[in-house]
């Protein structure tokens, strides 16, 4: 199903279209992409809300091969998504958008934050976030393996592949302040 709703821009406020359109992914899930572009400034909204929940679930595989960074990656709004190897964890936060990718695609986005980090930190964190790229261009090459770990509480994130293995795990409580 597909609904357009008309609708402020959040930057410029000119009238722009919002879409929201459903869709069903065979052994997953009802899903619901959320999209909006401004043509007066450029402004773009692109999300992926997963419609049910399900058992909190984590998925870890390990990226060796070329043919590895094909494999999908669904990642809802409230997972996060490590590898250890780079020294990469995002969590979810107010603004974490849900996805479907690849592998490939997961790399390209932690690149592009990587490659923006270059222009605020000092000489030391500059040769890092250098150090990263090149390795992540190892890993896009296959001569260097990675571990993907996926942590879901709400069960609505996967990554779609025989060598991934899926396991149920406990979620750690959210710390607050007493």
């Amino acid at each position: 199903m597909r609904t357009v709703v008309p609708g402020p821009c959040p930057y410029c406020n000119t009238e722009i279209e919002y879409i929201y359109h459903t869709e069903n992914i065979p052994y997953f899930s009802d899903i619901l992409i959320i999209s909006a572009i401004c043509s007066s400034c450029g402004y773009k909204y692109v999300n992926t809300q997963i419609l049910t929940e399900k058992e909190p679930v984590r998925y870890e595989m390990i990226v060796k091969a070329g043919e590895d960074l094909s494999i999908r990656i669904i990642r809802s709004m409230s997972a996060s998504l490590e590898v250890p190897e780079l020294g990469v964890r995002i969590d979810p936060g107010p603004a974490c958008e849900g996805f479907i990718s690849n592998v490939e695609g997961v790399l390209d986005r932690i690149e592009k934050i990587v490659k923006g980090a270059l222009n605020w930190g000092n000489d030391e964190e500059q040769e890092n976030a250098r150090l990263l790229l090149d390795r992540i261009a190892e890993v896009k090459c296959g001569s260097f393996p990675i571990t993907l770990i996926l942590e879901d509480p709400s069960g609505n994130s996967a990554i779609v592949s025989d060598k991934a293995k899926k396991e149920s795990y406990i979620p750690e409580p959210e710390c607050g302040l007493e």
